[in-house]
């Protein structure tokens, strides 16, 4: 049996791809927020995405609306047809990665499992500050100074296999897996149906990385 490892899994086009990428050499244990988020359909598409890879996602409900200041977790309209990547847009939820992050650490010291894969990316992105290789880095550097099960020689890697590529290759990279991103789901802002408004930069960004890649975008849309 392979050893295990963490996949923190939103349910959305990259983190599938990571989950995939991470199964062909480890036993995946995915995991799910439910932070809080203005909708419930990405926590929907992590489970069915688990599922369908023969996982049962963890599923760890925090509440980041308390801290709000975000599209995603307050009462904040989502930009629409924006320009991508000149400022850090108000769809950033306040260091979300690194709650993340650590409450996957936690997981690992109680499980002993050394390696998280997430699916940050550094480049078809909207600038958030903590999907950067250097938030990266610090956070492993930190990952191995503050637990008390890496004092033995042992050591935490958090895995990025997306950081360096465009969108176009991470989804022909998907697809080479055989991943079907119909089940995935990307937008801020979906109507009731939980159809993609084609309009928020997930969709923007989503859409153009179909495009490029010369691929089906399956993606229903309003």
């Amino acid at each position: 049996m392979n050893k295990k490892c963490i996949v923190l899994l939103s349910g959305g086009l990259d983190s599938t791809t990571v989950l995939k990428i991470a199964q062909k050499d480890f036993e995946v244990v995915p995991i799910v927020f439910d932070y809080g988020q203005r909708h419930k359909f990405e926590i929907l598409a992590a489970k069915k995405i688990a599922t369908q890879n023969g996982l049962k996602a963890k599923l760890i409900k925090i509440d980041l609306k308390q801290f709000g200041n975000s599209a995603l977790t307050a009462d904040i309209e989502v930009p629409k047809n924006q320009e991508i990547g000149n400022e850090i847009p108000v769809t950033y939820v306040p260091v979300r990665n690194t709650i993340f992050l650590s409450y996957a650490l936690a997981f690992c010291e109680v499980e002993k499992i050394y390696d998280i894969f997430i699916g940050v990316n550094a480049l078809d992105y909207s600038g958030y500050p903590d999907c950067r290789p250097e938030f990266i880095s610090s956070f492993e550097t930190m990952a191995n100074l503050a637990t008390k099960f890496t004092q033995n020689n042992k050591k935490i890697k958090i895995h990025t296999p997306l950081i360096d590529l465009s969108k176009s290759e991470i989804i022909s990279t998907g697809v080479k897996l055989g991943i079907d991103y119909s089940s995935t789901h990307s937008c801020y802002d979906p109507d009731k149906n939980g159809r993609a408004c084609k309009e928020c930069d997930a969709c923007i960004l989503r859409s153009n990385g179909f495009k490029k890649a010369n691929i089906n975008d399956p993606t229903v849309y309003q």
